[in-house]
């Protein structure tokens, strides 16, 4: 008997997926435990691996399409197996193929394509970015869906992280067509021109999940100057190590843990019923990728030493911008770190990452005139801004949380005791 083969909900805030490549076509053998697709979900594209042995009769979603969670993704069962009446009602069939045995093929329900709006292109041809040997940065299918369509990679204007070229670039790319009478490298003024950007997965899940906090969550801010001057000179004696490399970042997150075991109202979350006061500390640290954010979590970041934190951020800074973090990665924070300092930013605030009741946001180090012993000096400060949501955290807990992470980062020996 055909077996049904769903959209898995593989995170806990997806809500539909796209499938990124199949692995096997129409007619294929499949076994138990092969890999069967590769999904994109809000977060990851993941492997998709079959749950029963037969042959492929059908493929609900094609490649690139996106489908919601639970609509019929494949069907296995014998060859030449009726499966009319497992299609009745679904809600994805944009393409039906059975083995040859059996009555002809319906044609495919024609897909209606997504709205782009683009006037013609009058800027100058896009700039080719390479890296080592002149290879042209692109991904994968980046690069299989240009060679698809006709297009010459070089020809792709990057938007990926360094210029890389993505699946999205070479959706919407246009080829360069230059106005009547202008130069190849001057671009013609008063021409309006534009193109529309399917919203990805993640961008998605972005916009309602940080809508839905901003919108029930009540935000306050506080914002607290800290001299950085005693751990730039940690930092430097900590880095001599052979070995061992500790960013600013792994300060600020070792400092956060120890200073949320101090202050068990900022590591608590608002469920409603009941605010959950947490007793352990799982530190989520906000990595930029190229589709938005992600936020794996640091776990017990309290028990662990600057240089173990550096390593497991940096190893999910990897994960992140390759989309391979799983979801045991993001899940479970208790506490919210956001970095915007290496990008030039002194100071701003951010949103809550809901069910944190609180989140950090860290500027840049900045060198500034202080005052100390009465006499005005060269120092090196940095802000931090603690946004609270006030159902669970008051402005006596929040200040009294940033005067506790203040001292640790001022006086950053006190960390290691």
């Amino acid at each position: 008997m055909a077996e049904v083969i769903y959209m898995p909900k593989l995170s806990d805030t997806m809500t539909e997926g796209v499938v990124a490549e199949w692995h096997k076509k129409v007619g294929d053998t499949v076994s138990n435990g092969e890999l069967l697709a590769e999904i994109e979900t809000d977060k990851a594209t993941m492997e998709f691996e079959s749950f029963y042995d037969g042959t492929l009769l059908h493929i609900g979603v094609e490649k690139a399409k996106a489908a919601p969670v639970n609509a019929i993704l494949a069907i296995i069962g014998a060859p030449g197996e009726d499966i009319s009446a497992l299609l009745t009602g679904s809600p994805v069939v944009e393409e039906k193929i059975e083995a040859p045995v059996v009555s002809p093929t319906p044609a495919p329900v024609a897909e209606k394509p997504a709205a782009v709006a683009v006037t013609a292109p009058t800027k100058p041809a896009p700039v080719v970015v390479s890296n080592d040997g002149g290879r042209t940065l692109a991904s994968p299918l980046a690069k299989k869906l240009a060679e698809e369509k006709g297009i010459d990679i070089n020809a792709v204007n990057g938007t990926g992280d360094g210029g890389r070229i993505v699946k999205r670039d070479v959706d919407h790319y246009v080829p360069y067509t230059p106005a009547v009478g202008a130069s190849n490298h001057t671009s013609v003024a008063g021409v309006e021109s534009f193109v529309d950007e399917p919203v990805s997965q993640m961008r998605k899940v972005i916009a309602r999940r940080l809508s839905e906090s901003l919108f029930t969550a009540p935000h306050f801010y506080l914002t607290v100057d800290v001299n950085m001057d005693n751990a730039i000179a940690a930092r430097k004696v900590i880095n001599a190590k052979e070995g061992v490399k500790v960013s600013f970042n792994d300060m600020v997150v070792k400092a956060v843990a120890l200073s949320l075991k101090q202050h068990p109202a900022i590591n608590s979350s608002w469920l409603g019923d009941v605010i959950r006061r947490n007793h352990h500390v799982h530190i989520g640290v906000a990595v930029a990728v190229e589709d938005g954010l992600l936020v794996p979590v640091v776990r017990f970041a309290d028990t662990k030493g600057l240089s173990q934190i550096g390593e497991e951020v940096k190893q999910f800074a990897q994960k992140a911008k390759d989309k391979k973090l799983q979801p045991a990665d993001w899940e479970g924070n208790t506490f919210t770190i956001s970095n915007l300092g290496m990008f030039g930013i002194d100071t701003f605030t951010a949103i809550i990452n809901s069910p944190d009741s609180c989140i950090l946001a860290v500027g840049g180090i900045s060198e500034v005139p202080v005052v100390k012993n009465g006499q005005v000096v060269p120092g090196n400060v940095m802000k931090l801004t603690l946004s609270c949501d006030h159902r669970v955290v008051d402005g006596a807990s929040g200040a009294s949380f940033l005067q506790t992470l203040k001292g640790y980062l001022e006086n950053p020996v006190s960390m290691l005791v």
